[in-house]
């Protein structure tokens, strides 16, 4: 299924509603343009198998490019709007990108991308205009509404966030389907509709960026479904508490930071709320302390689920409340993958030791685009089929999975193995503390020691006591040896919308020049 299904049978209703404004876009108006922006595409040249890129906020006309793309068997790639000109038109470069769809909120991102990247052939701007671009609106008037005679379906071409490294394109091959084809319905549809029961009755809020593996994967996958995504404009906790009770959303998607943000909002803000219609949170992306994830399911109830998956979807982990409220800070047991926990040469571990993850397929699912030294550095070193997001944790005598940190941020001190996690997870509940990154920084004697750099809440004014504070209490949940050494402050940490630090940037400050170890 896809939209065009839904135009046809339930023309009226909404494919996606942004949560502030109201706007809105209906599964025929999805369904019209999303034909018109094929046929301008293929009028253009492009055919099956090139590459279109979306550069703008959250917005409805997203969903057009998106199914543009897909209805036209093209890889589509979201780029992150943080972006600058530089880190942009690498990835347009790598992915050998044909078409632009940016805003006019991005102009002054994209003003010179045209004049770098003379092979791509269109670029169309939306909510204004760019020098250089045409105007999206009446570029696809332009076109009829009619399907195209043939739809192979496409797929996205997602970049990593660069948080260890250069970005990465992860490709995976396309599907010999047409996109009406219930055959080639994507995984992701299928894991949402069977773990998390999405329909067409669903009202899921989308709380993060678009460009975002995640809120655009369970967008779509809504949308080949025929339930109403309502997206936020912006993440605001105290938004998103009145969003769900507003719209009467049913299903929706969180980070942890977001939860955090929920948390330590006034009493009064988390009060009033009729949240009675949301029967499903599903959070990903980063591990979840464990204080925090207790506290909100006394907020909402025991309706929050969890996953643990990447873009390269080589594995999925799923977990629902029930297994997390007996196995308390488990991302669960993997549906999809076989589960290997392995030591540095690549052997494996027993149950309770820490080590990389890996996830055996019967073929490798993905390659890194451009890369093949990447694609084969994310394989075991004896099992091709076996694949790695780079992540560290250890399996339990149940088979529940446990996240202990990213391996390019392991610490080693003195011969001992210190995961930042684990020390950021205790500091993030400090009632003073607003976000935290914990890192290694060079010792002398010791190789490396343990600093965290943490922003704190408002009014709170950084000082030597509230820094003596934050290590004594550190002493008190933790070992002493994973104590942080030393404390800075920063007004805010260098996190995206869709919650990932980027840890690679404070780090290399204290170490000054690129760590070696995160590729």
């Amino acid at each position: 299924m896809y939209p065009g299904t839904f135009a046809a049978t339930t023309p009226d209703k909404p494919a996606a509603i942004m949560a502030g404004s109201g706007q809105q876009i209906t599964y025929r108006q999805l369904d019209d343009r999303s034909n018109q922006l094929a046929r301008l595409l293929a009028q253009a040249g492009l055919a099956r198998g090139d590459h279109v890129a979306v550069f703008m906020e959250n917005r409805l006309e997203y969903f057009v490019c998106f199914w543009a793309a897909t209805r036209s068997g093209m890889y589509i790639t979201a780029i992150n709007r943080f972006l600058q000109p530089e880190e942009s038109s690498y990835i347009l470069d790598d992915s050998a990108c044909r078409a632009v769809f940016a805003s006019a909120a991005m102009a002054d991102l994209v003003a010179e991308l045209p004049h770098l990247l003379p092979d791509v052939e269109v670029w169309l701007s939306v909510g204004g205009g760019i020098d250089g671009f045409d105007d999206f609106d009446a570029a696809l008037d332009r076109y009829p509404a009619e399907a195209l005679p043939g739809q192979p379906r496409g797929e996205t071409m997602l970049y990593s966030s660069g948080t260890t490294g250069r970005p990465k394109g992860i490709k995976r091959p396309l599907v010999e389907v047409e996109i009406d084809d219930p055959d080639g319905t994507p995984a992701l549809v299928l894991l949402t509709q069977g773990l998390f029961g999405f329909g067409p009755e669903t009202v899921y809020l989308s709380p993060a960026p678009l460009y975002h593996s995640a809120p655009l994967g369970f967008t779509a996958s809504l949308q080949s479904l025929g339930g109403t995504c309502v997206i936020m404009e912006r993440f605001d906790a105290a938004d998103a508490l009145r969003f769900i009770d507003q719209y009467r959303v049913t299903h929706s998607q969180w980070v942890p930071t977001m939860f955090g943000r929920i948390l330590k909002l006034p009493e009064e803000a988390k009060q009033g709320h009729d949240w009675s219609s949301h029967r499903v949170a599903v959070h990903a992306a980063a591990p979840c302390p464990v204080e925090i994830k207790r506290q909100m399911f006394d907020l909402w109830g025991p309706i929050i689920f969890e996953y643990y998956a990447g873009t390269e979807v080589n594995g999925f982990v799923f977990c629902t409340p029930d297994d997390w409220l007996g196995h308390p800070g488990t991302v669960g047991k993997s549906i999809l993958g076989v589960v290997h926990i392995c030591d540095a040469m690549g052997n494996e571990l027993p149950d309770g030791e820490s080590g990389t993850i890996y996830f055996e397929r019967e073929q490798m699912p993905f390659e890194y685009h451009n890369d093949p030294e990447k694609t084969k550095g994310a394989q075991h070193p004896e099992h091709p089929n076996w694949s790695t997001l780079g992540d560290i944790g250890y399996l339990d005598n149940d088979g529940y999975l446990y996240l202990t940190d990213r391996k390019a941020f392991m610490i080693i001190s003195g011969g001992v193995n210190i995961y930042p996690q684990e020390v950021e997870d205790c500091l993030v509940v400090h009632p003073k503390v607003a976000d935290v990154a914990v890192f290694g920084v060079p010792n002398e004697d010791m190789g490396e020691e343990v600093k965290a750099v943490i922003q704190l809440e408002d009014g709170i004014d950084p000082s030597d006591e509230v820094a003596r504070e934050l290590i004594a209490y550190s002493r008190e949940h933790l070992a002493h040896y994973k104590t942080p050494k030393s404390i800075d402050f920063r007004p805010e940490l260098p996190r995206l919308p869709t919650g990932k630090l980027y840890k690679r940037l404070l780090r290399d400050e204290y170490w000054g020049t690129h760590d070696s170890r995160i590729v």
